[in-house]
């Protein structure tokens, strides 16, 4: 069993002892569900970085990014660089995230929040809803056809934008549908965590124009966002690479001042 397929087993079990406990109307009944969310695709359309800067403090290929900034530091500083959205982590077994993150990222900034989190059921969607988001990720390797159907348009039904994850041709095509609001190729194959910007540029020709298109992972330069803005790419998810200074604002501060 790769890595994957562990968090997507140990997330299932993780969201049916969430349902024992918290209700879905006690998610429902929060102050942030009938916030007016925030659009991460025209942002990016109208936007001459593109980045998107995310908040982690680990993952399953390095065991510790950073766990010395607060969520307030690192988000606002974010928001004060000129990102287009942050993305924010909020599994927390493999990634040291939460909910509680999501939550302190929305009362600090005024940008587009995305739940980043291996989402398997309509109950996590409803969660992004009460904490927060304005858009949430489905991953096309962990997900059928069918399920990415349901879980987008249940996402839309609650006004929250749908970035849709893929790596190779094979899950692109399986997975597009007019409930989709931008298509990202991840760079880094999360069943290997092998990284190349290749991904994206392969795939770059099959993604329909309706779609905002995002290069997610292994992005650490200005010279690769100039290489891969060519192929129509609008979005850079930026994470690491912010998160590993001494200080992710100001790094992101400084990369996004070198693209605008």
């Amino acid at each position: 069993m790769n890595i994957l397929d562990k968090i997507i087993v140990d997330k299932k079990r993780e969201v049916i002892l969430k349902k024992s406990i918290i209700p879905v109307s006690q998610l429902e009944a929060t102050a942030l569900f009938e916030r007016e969310t925030i659009s991460l695709s025209k942002n990016l359309r109208n936007s001459s970085s593109g980045i998107i800067a995310e908040h982690k403090r680990r993952s399953p290929s390095r065991a510790e990014i950073n766990y010395g900034f607060t969520v307030e530091e690192v988000v606002k500083g974010y928001e004060n660089a000129g990102a287009c959205g942050i993305s924010v982590l909020t599994d927390g077994k493999y990634f040291g995230g939460s909910l509680d993150d999501l939550l302190l990222a929305r009362a600090t900034v005024n940008i587009p929040l995305l739940r980043k989190e291996f989402i398997v059921d309509e109950y996590q969607i409803l969660e992004a809803k009460a904490f927060g988001a304005d858009l949430i990720l489905l991953i096309a390797a962990v997900l059928t056809r069918e399920k990415i159907k349901s879980l987008s348009e249940f996402a839309r039904s609650l006004n929250l934008e749908v970035l849709l994850e893929v790596h190779d041709l094979e899950e692109l095509q399986k997975s597009i549908m007019p409930t989709l609001d931008m298509i990202g190729v991840n760079n880094r194959n999360l069943k290997t965590f092998e990284v190349s910007l290749d991904f994206s540029k392969q795939l770059a020709d099959q993604i329909p124009n309706d779609f905002v298109k995002i290069s997610e992972s292994g992005i650490s330069s200005i010279e690769a966002i100039k290489e891969l803005k060519p192929f129509g790419y609008k979005g850079f998810l930026i994470g690491e690479n912010f998160m590993k200074t001494s200080n992710a604002g100001e790094a992101a501060k400084e990369f996004i001042s070198k693209l605008i």
